[in-house]
């Protein structure tokens, strides 16, 4: 869109749209005008001016009113829609106002048609929740390879005269609003968005059921916390074995990428059903961390500096009680997550660690020595004596 529009494209590493600060950092330093993220990043941007940041677009997945609310002011926002059948984008909604219950997906952008179908494929009424389909010069020719599932979801175009013409069936519910413009609701089979990624809950289930020691399994994505979705995996072992979420996640690893792994593990002696039989995913209960479940004893902080940063751990990932080495990704943390984490590092002891040393030591207590032999190293700057006095603590503790 940049170079068709005759405007300059900034090209940046995966590591650096990773980092919160870093990406403010560019788009500061490159006067960047306009950028498209997904609400899941823009979420966790530190706040900053950005005078020269003119137009925001979302998209990728829903967006709260309060997102648009403290990103909107003196610019422009748009919320985009459009899966990747349809070649990323086939409507548009520029936001202005207060959205309560997040701001509608807009109209279609041209050359797109959007219509609203009930499972019979005929145009429900507005306020009336159907599927969207979606047709127009965009559309993908189907899935390589796959043709029973192209023939499922690209499908004859019934209200065109045109040979050839097709519709896509997205798989989204939603509705018109009294203004024309089209409201998202919900998935209309098991597909989720989390943090950006498209994930068929069905697909992780699959993975489950073939476990030897499960009887049975769910799987949902929850937002217990605003702003973080995040995957939950429901499980009724076999015979009361013994079993545990760090277990699980190791042999679903090797036929699974990260971002369709679990956060958290829920066992249960049987899954909620509803009087019809059904699984009664309402009444499935929300995560509680057992230390049970986490591959280390629990360790009480030995000084000020492994202190501050179990505080951090608790206050991003709202837990009561963390250790020195408990593993910041075991607890529930995620990449989003783990940016702001060593953006809170940075602010507290003054020292810039990058994003990949979270992967490699991932405990209160490794950090703190990465800390301190990153501080030992730093040039002397305002925010050397706080470095020294994390040294200092942590030599104590090697003493001792």
């Amino acid at each position: 869109m940049a170079m068709l529009s005759g405007a300059a494209l900034v090209l940046t590493s995966s590591a650096t749209i990773a980092n919160g600060n870093e990406l403010v950092k560019i788009l500061a330093d490159q006067k960047v005008t306009t950028i498209t993220l997904p609400p899941s990043v823009l979420a966790v941007l530190p706040g900053t001016e950005l005078p020269e940041l003119k137009t925001i677009i979302t998209a990728g997945e829903a967006v709260s009113g309060e997102l648009v609310e403290s990103w909107s002011h003196s610019r422009q926002f748009v919320n985009a829609y459009g899966p990747t059948e349809t070649t990323v984008c086939a409507s548009m909604h520029e936001c202005k106002g207060s959205y309560p219950q997040g701001p509608p997906i807009g109209k279609p952008i041209a050359n797109f048609q959007l219509y609203v179908l009930d499972s019979g494929l005929q145009p429900v009424p507005i306020g009336v929740p159907g599927e969207l389909c979606m047709g127009g010069v965009g559309l993908a020719r189907g899935y390589r390879n796959r043709p029973d599932l192209t023939a499922e979801r690209f499908i004859p175009h019934p209200f065109s005269n045109q040979p050839g013409e097709r519709l896509y069936r997205s798989g989204d519910r939603v509705r018109y609003l009294p203004d024309g413009q089209i409201q998202f609701l919900s998935r209309i089979d098991q597909q989720v968005k989390v943090r950006g990624f498209r994930i068929e809950l069905g697909e992780i289930e699959a993975v489950l059921d073939k476990h030897e020691k499960i009887s049975d399994c769910a799987v949902i994505a929850r937002e217990d916390k605003p702003g973080d979705k995040r995957l939950v995996a429901y499980v009724v072992p076999k015979d009361q074995e013994a079993l545990t979420g760090n277990d699980l996640k190791d042999a679903m690893r090797t036929q699974l990428p990260e971002y369709m792994i679990p956060s958290a593990f829920v066992f249960l002696d049987e899954l909620p059903l509803t009087p019809n039989g059904k699984l009664n995913r309402h009444a499935l209960p929300a995560p509680a961390l057992s230390r049970d479940e986490l591959a280390s004893q629990y360790a009480a902080p030995r000084n000020e500096a492994e202190e501050k940063v179990v505080q951090i751990v608790a206050e991003l990932l709202n837990l009561e009680k963390v250790g020195i080495h408990d593993n910041f990704f075991e607890l529930g943390g995620h990449s989003l997550l783990a940016t702001q984490f060593m953006s809170r590092l940075r602010e507290s002891f003054g020292v810039e660690l990058p994003l990949k040393i979270l992967f490699e030591k991932p405990t209160p207590a490794e950090l703190v020595s990465e800390l301190t032999r990153s501080g030992d190293q730093a040039p002397q700057t305002t925010a050397t004596p706080a470095i020294k006095r994390v040294s200092r603590e942590a030599r104590k503790v090697k003493r001792s």
